[in-house]
This record gives C-alpha cells, structure tokens and sequence, in this order.
C-alpha cells in the first residue's frame, strides 16, 4: 500500500505566488464591493487598483532571486522579477488615467479595474514560470480579460477590435499548444530546462531534429501573432486603433514585454542548442518586421495608426535583440521597453488630450495629422510634450529611447553582426520621417478651421497633466539614469543565467 505524500507549506513556497495572488484577490474585492454597494464613484476604484498594485510591488521587490515555488511550476528569477516591476509601473501609470475623462464610460465600470489585475495577474504568471503549462494558463488569462477590456469601449470599431484580437489569440493559442505538445512528445517534460537536457542529449537523431523545428515553427508562430511580427502583424493596427488611446498605449507595453520574455526563455534554448534555423528565422523575421512596418507607418493619415506600426517596428528591434542571445542582448531588451514604456504610453495618452464628438477632420479616422495642425498655437505645452515624445521614439538623443536603440545595436555589433545594426540605424532614419512629421503639423502648419457647430474639448485634468509630467521627465532625464538602471538589469540577468 502506498503511503500518502506529505508536502510541508515551506517546500511548496507559497511566497512566490502571492505578487499575484495580490492582484487576483484585487479584483474580487473589487466586484465584491461593487456587489454590496452600487453606483460608487470610480475614484474609489482607481485607488484600490493602485493600492493593489503598489501591494503587489511590494511583494515582488520582497522575493529572493532564483527561488521556486509550488512543486516547482513558479520560478522567480532576476529576469522575472525586473519584467514584473516593469508591467507594474505601466500599470500604476495607465490606472490614473480613468479620472481624465467622464466620455469613455468603460473606465466608470468596477468591473473594468477587476478584469485590469486579473490580467495583470496572468502576465505575471507568465513570465514568472518555464513550465510550458503554466505559461499558456497565464497567456490566456491575460488575453481573455484583454479582449473584454478593448469590447468594453463599446464602439463599432472596439466591437470589431476585439473579436478580431479574440480570433487571433485563439489561432496563437492553438499554435502554442501544438508546439508545447510536440516538444513534450520527443522530452517527456513541459518544463524548459529538462526539455533543453533531453534535446541535447539527442541532437544527433534526424528524427528528434525534425520534430524539434516542427515544434520551435508553431511556437514562433505563436509568439509572431503576440508581439504582432511579420506575416502576423496585420491585426495590430486595428485592435490599437478601435482601444482607447491610453489602453492602447499600455497593450504596446505590458503584454509585450511579457511575451518577449517567454519568448527569450523558449528561443535562447534553441539557440544555445546551435539549432540555427530558429536563430536565422527570428532575425529574418525581426528584420523585415521593423522594415516593413516603418514604410507603411509613412503612409498611415491616423496618428494612432502610425503609433502602431510604430509599435510594431519597436517590437522588431527587440526581438533581434531575443536572437543575439547574449546577456548584452536580453539587459538591451529590458532597458529598451523599460524606457519605451514611458514614452509610448505618454505618446498615446496625449492623443486623449483634445478630443470631439465628431469626425470634423477625417471621414472615417479619429485623430488624423489635421487635427493636430497647429497645436503650437491652441496648446502649447501639449504641442512641446507630443514633439519630446516623437523625437525620443526616433531615437533622437538624448531621449530615452536612444539609449535602448544604441544598446541593442552595441549588442549586435559584440558578435559580428554588423549588419544588423547597420539595418538598424537605416530603419531608425526612416522612422524619424513619420515622427517629425507630426511635429512639423504641430509646429508649422496652420490650425484647421472648426465650424461653430461643433465643440472641440481639451482634456488637461490633473491626473492627465501628472501622469504626461511623470513620462515627460523619465523621457527628458534618462540620461542620468541609464547607467545605474543598465547595471541593474544586467546583474539581474546575469544571475538568472541568462
């Protein structure tokens, strides 16, 4: 007769899983609240989901590094706990927004901050486990709440966003879930570590080989469709573009950057197994990505638009980075979207701060480049914060993102891959055509006339104007505190053995 296993509270090591426990119970407490009483202001929520949040930082600063956790599924290390503090301060960020405005009605909904930490809460299990299973658990969790947060805009074109966001999340998740199951076929693990002993030691099968790219295919295939890489990019610009503009903003960001990760920890251990199809693929892909989606950013008439094919071609520069698959490479990852972060929801929080019931510019788009003709004049401090934004997406220096962009192009340049940072630089020359371009509307042209019959607003409330000061002054002043952030995140890569 077999004995029953007794496992003590100490070895399942609880602690690893309450940074997002927090947020779970986060949201409960939310709907619960709204349950007992109805009709509460939405600052309260706003307050709450913040207070969790902060909680929730807290708890993930607290953590030891290299640490597992229940039967071994949760592994917080260096890498998962600088993706989470980054997911986190995006989030503390994009929360005060739901104050600026009484139109966007989603934001007066408990149920709106409940879904916002429950997918929190699923990317945080995603980058904080190399158990295939329990990163698919997170993927959807996070995208099944995302979808409902875009549909809650409640527009025809939000209405359209998210189904088609919801039909290509189920495509990446069928993609997912066919290499997962591949690669436990030929290991017999879903973990990635025994996964990459087992491949090892059976890298000289024709067979084990075969399955093993078949496998890496439908997982790049997957991770293609999430972090919108070319051919898989198509969906991008009109999900981003039926979102709210802040929503929008935090979606180029936090789920990103999380899907990045997984993706650094499935990728790099094939690379390192010198499979160099998945290596050659990837850069093949990351190149025509941020190629492709810089020409067609030049011809877009929507200033939403372009941000998201400038998205797109962000999140190409990164993900050659993913391929380098140096510790150089994956730090340049983290410092690039640490930084981007502020300025790409800063960018897309400002299209939010003139706004009008009617299309009075544009047949069909909301914020075409007339509307900001001339913005110099009307709002002058807007106009300034907007261009600070173009140029440091540009990779203007000093501005933030500058210090990503050279990074990752110093990383390529470490192992001989001049010439990706030579496509690099021409990509960021071509970007900073679209950019300027907005400034030269704010800053050049003149104001289009506005018929009497229609009201323009000019949202400048104090949770807008604080949340724009935080990521004008991260924008502005990274140059002091890049190199204390870079060693930061290096040793912190460096010790997850990355």
């Amino acid at each position: 007769m077999l004995e029953p296993v007794k496992i003590s509270l100490d070895a399942l090591n609880l602690a690893t899983l309450m940074p997002m426990l927090m947020a779970v119970a986060g949201g409960l407490v939310i709907l619960t609240i709204d349950l007992i009483k109805e009709n509460l202001h939405k600052s309260l929520y706003v307050m709450l989901s913040v207070l969790i949040i902060l909680i929730d930082l807290g708890g993930i600063i607290g953590l030891n590094v290299n640490d597992r956790g229940f039967f071994d599924l949760m592994l917080v290390d260096g890498i998962s706990i600088v993706t989470q503090i980054i997911i986190l301060i995006a989030s503390i960020i994009f929360i005060p927004l739901a104050l600026t405005s009484k139109r966007f009605h989603e934001y007066s909904y408990p149920e709106f901050f409940a879904l916002f930490l429950f997918m929190v809460a699923g990317l945080q299990f995603m980058v904080s486990s190399d158990n295939l299973i329990l990163i698919f658990i997170g993927l959807e969790t996070s995208s099944l709440a995302l979808y409902t947060l875009i549909a809650l805009h409640n527009r025809h074109h939000s209405f359209e966003a998210a189904v088609k966001y919801f039909t290509m999340g189920a495509l990446a998740a069928g993609l997912f879930t066919m290499g997962s199951a591949i690669l436990y076929a030929i290991s017999g693990s879903l973990e990635l570590g025994q996964i990459a002993d087992v491949l090892q030691s059976r890298m000289g099968d024709i067979g084990i080989m075969a399955l093993m790219i078949a496998g890496a295919s439908f997982l790049l295939g997957a991770f293609a469709f999430k972090l919108s890489l070319f051919p898989f990019h198509t969906w991008a610009p009109d999900v981003y573009e039926g979102a709210s503009a802040p929503l929008a903003g935090f979606m180029s960001v936090a789920p990103k950057i999380a899907a990045f990760v997984v993706a650094m920890r499935i990728f790099e251990m094939f690379i390192k197994l010198d499979v160099e199809w998945v290596q050659i693929s990837i850069l093949s892909m990351a190149v025509v990505t941020m190629t492709l989606a810089n020409i067609m950013a030049l011809v877009q008439q929507d200033v939403k638009r372009m941000l998201a094919y400038s998205s797109i071609s962000h999140a190409g520069f990164v993900m050659a980075a993913i391929a380098l698959a140096t510790t150089k490479a994956n730090s340049a990852v983290f410092l690039y979207y640490g930084l981007f972060m502020f300025t790409n929801l800063g960018a897309f929080t400002m299209l939010w701060v003139s706004r009008h019931k009617n299309k009075i510019h544009h047949a069909r788009f909301d914020h075409p480049y007339e509307k900001f003709a001339g913005m110099i004049n009307i709002m002058p401090l807007g106009a300034v914060i907007m261009a600070l934004f173009m140029f440091s997406l540009a990779g203007v220096p000093p501005f933030s993102v500058f210090w990503g962009k050279i990074y990752i192009m110093s990383a390529a340049v470490d192992v001989g891959m001049v010439w990706l940072a030579i496509v690099m630089g021409i990509n960021s020359a071509i970007s900073a055509y679209y950019y300027l371009k907005l400034v030269v509307y704010m800053f050049l042209k003149e104001p289009v006339a506005v018929t009497d019959e229609t009201t323009v607003y000019y949202n400048l409330s104090k949770p807008l104007m604080t949340v724009l000061g935080i990521t004008v002054f991260v924008t502005v002043a990274s140059i002091f505190f890049v190199q204390p952030l870079l060693e930061y995140i290096t040793h912190m890569v460096q010790i997850s053995g990355y």
